[in-house]
């Protein structure tokens, strides 16, 4: 007679694959605090690179006032009135004002994040747009952005690009520098060196890949539905100050503190 596999006969799943499903339960939880802490790195890296800046805006309108009290015999005692410390102290209370400020504007959108299950079987080339609805996926959200473009639509994913690169990068330094400081007493300069920037580039593209764009896909989600809330009128001056705010943030953040080719060189 034909025997009959029995149902005992399953293949039982791994420990390391029941690790896997239960903490993946937990991905509506770490991956949007996951977001929030790249985007609050990538800023605060950029934030750092404007200190110097500040000081010198600073110091050039104490200058004017200088120069303008001290053309009157009753207010020359005023010149010295903002000292170095002082001036010194009000830049660094404007970076981190302005630091604070930009983590408002695009960290926090990285908290409503969420994931959904796809509807139908999906190409494995295309998980970017797989698990979005398709009013939010990359496809609709860039059409709508060439179609009806807005300065929300533009300045926040694009301020959170650089900020999110700048945020990976100084992953990465941390990486290269704790692996060649632990690793050149037992390897040498050579290979701790190379073994530091091979790693560093794993953690660069790691965090990119797996965070990165999920933080500029949310805040074009963001963005995308504060424009349509306000309508066609409106969308324009929508969050017109944010943009002012964040613009020159992401550039810093993708000029100066995103060094991506430091690890090659």
């Amino acid at each position: 007679m034909p025997s009959y596999p029995s149902s005992s006969s399953e293949p039982s799943s791994s420990f390391l694959t029941d690790v896997s499903r239960f903490l993946g339960a937990f991905r509506w939880a770490f991956m949007p605090l996951g977001l929030l802490a790249l985007v609050a790195v990538g800023v605060h890296a950029a934030a750092d690179t404007l200190d110097d800046r500040l000081l010198t805006v600073v110091d050039r309108l104490d200058s004017a006032f200088d120069a303008w009290v001290g053309q009157f015999p009753a207010t020359a005692s005023l010149v010295d009135w903002v000292s170095l410390e002082t001036r010194t102290r009000l830049a660094r209370a404007l970076a981190l004002g302005w630091e604070l400020a930009a983590d408002l504007l695009l960290a926090l959108p990285a908290l409503g994040y969420r994931e959904v299950e796809a509807s139908r079987p999906v190409e494995p080339w295309r998980p970017v747009t797989a698990s979005a609805p398709e009013s939010s996926s990359w496809k609709a959200l860039l059409r709508r952005c060439l179609r009806r473009p807005t300065p929300m639509r533009w300045v926040r994913p694009l301020a959170t690009a650089g900020v999110v690169l700048a945020g990976a990068c100084t992953v990465a330094r941390l990486v290269q520098g704790t692996v060649y400081l632990s690793w050149r007493p037992l390897f040498g300069d050579v290979a701790s060196d190379w073994a530091a920037r091979g790693l560093a580039v794993a953690a660069l593209c790691g965090v990119s890949v797996s965070l990165g764009w999920r933080a500029v896909l949310r805040n074009l989600q963001h963005a995308d539905a504060a424009c349509e809330a306000a309508g066609p009128r409106r969308a324009w001056t929508r969050g017109l100050v944010g943009c002012l705010l964040v613009a020159p943030l992401g550039l810093a953040a993708a000029w100066d503190a995103a060094p991506v080719l430091s690890f090659l060189r």
